[in-house]
């Protein structure tokens, strides 16, 4: 098996973690098969169910034209025979699959001229010996390669396994040893591999350790998950230094594996930022938003589908900006659109008094040149807006202080049960949600009835309760002993408030209700810093100490912290949300956007973390955040990317066997 050579952060300039999967698959793929022996220039481009989803997160169709496929197939579909065409597939190795090809290209009428065939990630020697054993396709392969590229790119910054149902499958009361247990880990490690095989990087690779309480404890295979997981990764590793051409030979970056009983209530609690509110609230499909917009004729309104991506400058520029900074930024732009627009100045003055959203849409369809530009503005206009009205409606600001006043310590047993008593009206869902993150900091409150009482209380079902119950099945070993309680979740407990995080004295005075961070942003520092400890957080390399010692004053040099732009000052508008005088969201101006691809070039050492269980998009956030302020590329990986409802849903999966994948809405 070999690979041809792609670029690297090593080689010329710095390119993002998705730039590089993109052009793997463009150039290194795509555009390799296009061989100088052969004379048709147009491809079929043949994949399966998983591979699809692969190039989708990565690549455009029009990208995919560009390099010469004028047709995308399903390798499971019957397909009509091109003898005169050639044919790239790009598939998992696995046996149907090789089957499949085979039956397409053995014989006396193949379905394919010539097939370039690349595979997903590495394949079985006996695989590639039932290929070569059949004579009649062995001439008509150009190619057969691994390209080691097994992973969603969802983020710039961030990928998934596709392990929707990691937290059942690892975590789930008869998971252990089970056979699903050791696929789900042995694939999930083989795509975390193919990663770092894209980026041509050997990590350390570090991940949280069993917590044994004493001997008599026994470590639960649920605790050895990071290890097991660590353990995989390695092996994979180990083989692509044997099998790739260059592959480093040494350590070029750091690996951190941990699971979601490192913080269990960063899937729950409510975040105020733009990307996550509108992923919380507003029941979007994946990063599709379906809006209504007035038709051309302008006699009835109709739906529009919306994708919430990097394409959109708006978008990009605002999603981890607060709700609130964002609602002010938007009505800026607004007002700045209006004023520099003659046209729509015209119509301001003429029509009097407030422009509305619709006025602008009906204003420009006679003006083409302005509609793209007022379509981007008014549809985030719209979100925003709807935003801000769900966030009245449903109390969430009452709801969100309380639960950030529990996290730090400031509120305890008497203002959760005094908030169930005076909001009958609350939501289910958010009753549920406050009860999780109680229940996360306060195990022992659930003890006995206790906690059927307080459900009782909030009028919850008895499912309900199984997702309270559930979260102690992410806490390793039991931790009664230790805590009082089944939860293992202990973070920096205060003796005088008993709170699951400590306020971060370096952080400016900022909006109002964005305290809360999620743990692994202190992980990554402390791991940047060289400060994580070996006991907690061991290393499968084992490094020797000459190379903590060549590191660190490294280390001290990158990690000085950023400059943060300045900001204007602007008009408060009579909005009650805290005022910050610096926002801390890795986007706080345009200038950041500007330059960020040429500060990448000034980067250390790449950081990866993986999340087994699920990410949440407050700890995407964070990577890309402390990507600006650590001077190193961050990259967060895990099993799927979960918003509060899905997350929930696959808690009560857990226990709930007669529960399917159907009901997880995704």
């Amino acid at each position: 098996m070999s690979m041809s050579d792609s670029d690297s952060s090593h080689n010329g300039d710095f390119k993002t973690f998705r730039q590089i999967s993109r052009e793997r698959l463009l150039y290194e793929m795509l555009r390799s098969a296009r061989g100088k022996d052969s004379k048709s220039t147009w491809k079929v481009l043949i994949m399966d169910k998983l591979t699809v989803k692969i190039m989708s997160y990565s690549c455009k169709m029009a990208d995919i034209t560009e390099e010469g496929v004028s047709l995308v197939e399903d390798l499971y579909k019957r397909r009509q025979p091109l003898p005169t065409m050639d044919a790239i597939y790009f598939i998992q190795p696995t046996k149907e699959n090789v089957v499949l090809f085979l039956s397409d290209m053995s014989g006396r009428s193949p379905l394919y001229k010539k097939a370039y065939v690349f595979f997903s990630s590495p394949v079985q020697r006996e695989l590639v010996a039932q290929i070569k054993r059949d004579a009649s396709v062995l001439p008509r392969i150009g190619a057969l390669s691994e390209m080691n590229l097994e992973y969603f790119a969802i983020d710039s910054q961030g990928f998934i396994t596709d392990h929707e149902r990691a937290l059942e499958e690892l975590f789930g009361e008869n998971a252990e040893g089970s056979h699903k247990y050791n696929e789900c880990l042995n694939t999930m490690a083989t795509r975390i591999a193919t990663a770092f095989a894209s980026l041509r990087e050997f990590p350390y690779v570090r991940y949280r350790a069993a917590k044994s309480l004493d001997a008599s404890t026994m470590t639960t295979l649920r605790d050895l998950i990071p290890t097991k997981l660590a353990a995989g990764v390695w092996n994979c590793l180990g083989r692509f230094k044997s099998t790739i051409p260059d592959f480093p030979q040494s350590e070029t970056c750091e690996l951190l594996i941990v699971d979601r009983s490192i913080d269990q209530i960063a899937p729950i609690i409510h975040e105020w930022t733009y990307d996550a509110m509108c992923h919380d609230l507003l029941n979007m499909d994946g990063n599709k938003y379906i809006h209504e917009v007035p038709s051309k004729n302008g006699s009835k309104m109709e739906k529009k589908e919306v994708l919430l991506e990097d394409h959109d400058p708006i978008w990009l520029e605002l999603r981890h900006a607060h709700i609130a900074d964002a609602s002010e930024r938007l009505h800026d732009k607004m007002t700045n659109f209006i004023t520099k627009n003659k046209a729509a100045q015209l119509h301001h003055i003429r029509d009097g008094g407030e422009l509305s959203t619709r006025d602008l849409q009906k204003m420009v369809q006679a003006l083409p040149q302005y509609s793209d530009q007022i379509d981007k503005l008014s549809l985030h206009v719209e979100i925003a807006g709807k935003l801000n009205n769900l966030i009245k409606e449903q109390s969430l600001r009452e709801i969100g202080q309380l639960e950030q006043d529990l996290v730090f310590g400031d509120a305890g047993t008497k203002d959760v049960i005094n908030f169930l008593r005076t909001k009958p009206d609350v939501s289910h869902e958010n009753k549920l949600r406050l009860l999780m993150i109680y229940a996360a900091i306060h195990p022992e409150k659930f003890e006995g009835d206790r906690g059927a009482k307080l459900m009782q209380l909030a009028r919850l079902p008895p499912d309900d309760m199984n997702a309270v119950n559930n979260m102690r099945c992410l806490g390793g070993p039991d931790t009664k002993k230790a805590s009082g309680g089944g939860f293992s979740l202990k973070f920096d407990v205060h003796k005088k408030k008993h709170g699951v995080r400590k306020e971060r004295s370096d952080q400016e005075e900022t909006w109002q209700l964005s305290k809360f961070y999620p743990m692994i942003e202190e992980l990554i520092e402390k791991l940047s810093k060289g400060e994580l400890p070996k006991e907690d957080y061991p290393c499968m390399n084992d490094p020797s100490p000459s190379f903590h010692g060549t590191t660190q004053q490294s280390v001290s040099v990158r990690t000085s912290p950023a400059h943060q732009p300045a900001h204007s000052m602007r008009s408060r508008r009579g909005a009650t949300w805290a005022r910050p005088r610096n926002s801390d969201d890795g986007y706080s101006s345009d200038s950041v956007l500007r330059h960020a691809s040429s500060d990448f070039k000034k980067m250390g050492q790449r950081i990866f973390i993986f999340i087994i269980g699920g990410a949440t998009r407050s700890e995407l956030r964070v990577v890309h955040k402390l990507t600006t302020k650590l001077k190193r590329e961050i990259i967060l990986g895990s099993s799927s990317l979960d918003d509060p409802p899905q997350f929930i849903t696959k808690l009560k999966l857990l226990s709930a066997q007669e529960l399917s994948l159907d009901d997880l809405q995704i």
